[in-house]
């Protein structure tokens, strides 16, 4: 059973239609790279994964386990979040708040899970620095640490190498693949960098608003070849 279904998932904002008609599911395990131009709908379908838009037609179906509270997020950084008045370590332990229940305050628990997460990103050295003195591929890493906190199963992922230079890309897609291949995380992947983002991924959705391919990469390669020759 799949972790996350969109069933004939349809969002519109003030009449608008966003996403038309969306089936898709994401399995466990899976690397799935969205890709598709400005406007296209991507984002948007990556908060209906999350239920942060709510369909005004189809449903949102989460399943194998999965509750919508165990999705691991890491959105498009602005500038006002790179410059988060915070340590690393509140940063990435911020991640655990949906695992406090009616609990006020953080417990060993949450602590002790943020710090395995820290040290899995390679940033616990770092957890007492200042989050907004970082390079971006630290505060990137730093960031799936906490988006890590809340999940062993799946992450979402909007634009994750926008702004880093190449290193730093590099080195980021690099711990995406061992997430996705050595702990069996299932990566749904938003991105404009074509080639970096497909290297890894099994799958690619283009978005149109519709769904306008869904497939492997070499099938995606093959019919858009053929679509640039025509």
């Amino acid at each position: 059973m799949a972790l996350i279904e969109l069933k004939d998932v349809t969002i519109a904002f003030e009449g608008v239609a966003a996403v038309e008609h969306v089936n898709l599911a994401v399995e466990r395990g899976e690397y799935l790279v969205i890709v598709g131009e400005n406007g296209s709908g991507k984002s948007t379908l990556v908060r209906a994964m999350l239920g942060l838009v709510r369909p005004k037609s189809g449903r949102v179906v989460y399943g194998d386990g999965l509750k919508k509270n165990q999705i691991g997020y890491l959105p498009q950084q602005t500038v006002v979040q790179r410059d988060f008045p915070a340590s690393v370590g509140e940063v990435v332990l911020s991640g655990c708040v949906n695992r406090l229940g009616r609990r006020l305050a953080f417990g060993a628990g949450e602590r002790a899970r943020a710090e395995e997460k820290m040290r899995l990103m390679d940033v616990y050295g770092l957890r007492e620095k200042p989050y907004r003195t970082l390079s971006g591929g630290q505060q990137q890493r730093a960031l799936l640490a906490r988006a890590l906190c809340a999940t062993d199963s799946i992450l979402l992922l909007d634009e994750p190498v926008t702004g880093l230079d190449p290193d730093a890309a590099e080195e980021l897609y690099s711990v995406i693949r061992s997430l996705n291949r050595d702990h069996g995380v299932a990566i749904a992947m938003v991105s404009h960098d074509l080639h970096g983002a497909m290297r890894d991924a099994g799958r690619v959705l283009v978005m149109n608003r519709g769904v306008d391919f869904v497939g492997s990469v070499e099938d995606y390669e093959r019919q858009f070849e053929r679509r640039a020759r025509a």
